[in-house]
């Protein structure tokens, strides 16, 4: 290193400085990096091929791109889809494709937000993949099987990135806060346990993101009478990058409770009230329009299906659009949910069915049901093909041991109500 790469590391943000030099240093992705892992196994062995890393911000994308090259002992070279075109590409095709000739020298090419390539620019670099000129890995926050062009998907193995536990980034802050070197070891810093795992829970999964918050912490915040510098959760609240509403781990099930039981309660303006809460504080979207759609199935169910289609257009939103675009559609599908009627007979049936079935395991299909029937007789006849008695015949449907059982049973809420007087009907 000499003396200008110094000043560079000097002034280089601490998330750079603290970034793994090897796999023992890695945080998080246990479900990708362990001993003996298909991954770890093809790093130590060589044999990386071209892959697609997808995952949120700062879960470890670029960083394991890095130690793939530097395992491999390959020349590394980064471009960025939004600022580079296929010119930029080409060029390092070539480059790479002569230090190959020459040396023997593989290349590994990181292309960041690899969606934002068109079809025209993911297509120059297909040949260089398959002739093996370059090893390309792709990082991106969106679903590569959705957003990227299938010629490049299908020549790479695709690899998806969890968000970062609390406890994972909890203990990254006390290696960065012990680290002299490269981390805030210098400086006599007062923080606590909790508040440590507060920010980490506010950092929402991204180590990068909790990087710059702790240190624009340490960095703003004058030292005391001992030259100490305590960092609060109020601290942490004015450095946090995201909502100006803060909160704990605790807090947030707690509201996110609350909102499910508002839900079912059909108070409206509660359930609108703790899903902007949440969603001030930075919470994903998509997990309220998760818990709709069980909601509109589990307290709503079939005195309004309607509801379902409703959180299921709430979490395509969600995922398509996200904050802030998604909110008014996600506003829209609660709003629904609250005022819908409603009726938990299709959470009773369900769980009613299962228990059945937990406990007759060896209830047998009656014959006349099967899909090759047998010779044998058991009682029922042959099968009634419904539509030539005009759309429903009585038969037996369920095995002998449950053929009385009714697992179904409407209730006299919203549409409904007219079920029973259909079933009623049918089995005169």
């Amino acid at each position: 290193m000499n003396l200008f790469e110094g000043n560079l590391s000097k002034f280089s943000p601490l998330a750079d400085r603290m970034r793994p030099k090897g796999f023992e240093d890695f945080v998080g992705q246990s479900h990708l990096i362990y001993k003996n892992s298909f991954l770890v196994r093809a790093i130590n062995s060589g044999m990386v091929g071209s892959c697609i890393f997808y995952g949120p911000p700062g879960c470890g994308k670029t960083t394991i791109a890095g130690l793939i090259a530097n395992a491999c002992g390959g020349n590394f070279k980064k471009l960025n889809a939004v600022s580079s075109g296929v010119g930029d590409a080409k060029e390092v095709i070539a480059d790479a494709k002569r230090d190959l000739e020459l040396y023997g020298t593989r290349t590994y090419l990181l292309l960041d937000e690899c969606h934002r390539w068109s079809k025209a620019q993911s297509d120059c670099v297909l040949e260089a993949i398959e002739k093996g000129y370059i090893i390309f890995i792709g990082s991106t926050t969106e679903n590569p099987y959705i957003s990227m062009t299938r010629a490049i998907v299908s020549r790479c193995k695709v690899f998806e990135f969890k968000p970062l536990t609390v406890k994972d980034i909890s203990n990254a802050i006390k290696k960065a806060l012990k680290d002299k070197e490269n981390g805030l070891g210098s400086i006599d810093v007062s923080i606590s346990d909790e508040v440590i795992d507060y920010l980490a829970y506010n950092s929402s999964g991204d180590l990068r993101s909790c990087y710059n918050a702790l240190e624009f912490a340490v960095s703003t915040t004058n030292p005391n009478t001992d030259g100490v510098v305590e960092i609060t959760k109020d601290t942490i609240n004015d450095c946090l990058q995201k909502g100006n509403i803060a909160i704990d781990e605790t807090t947030s099930y707690d509201m996110l409770s609350a909102f499910c039981k508002s839900l079912r309660g059909s108070d409206t303006d509660a359930a609108l009230f703790y899903a902007q809460r949440l969603l001030l504080s930075g919470y994903d979207p998509c997990i309220l329009a998760r818990r709709l759609i069980a909601h509109a199935s589990e307290d709503i169910g079939m005195a309004d299906s309607n509801a379902l289609l409703m959180a299921m257009s709430a979490l395509t939103s969600c995922e398509k659009l996200g904050m802030p675009e998604c909110n008014l559609t996600l506003s829209h599908a609660i709003i629904y949910i609250c005022e819908a009627e409603k009726s938990n007979s299709v959470y009773e049936a369900m769980a009613s069915a299962r228990s059945d079935a937990e406990m007759y395991k060896n209830a047998r299909v009656p014959n006349h049901l099967k899909n090759h029937p047998t010779g044998y007789s058991d009682g029922h006849g042959a099968y009634k093909y419904p539509h030539n008695y005009g759309g429903y015949v009585k038969q037996q449907y369920l095995p002998d041991e449950l053929k009385s059982k009714r697992y179904y049973v409407p209730k006299d809420n919203g549409r409904e109500k007219n079920m029973q007087r259909k079933k009623d009907r049918f089995n005169s």
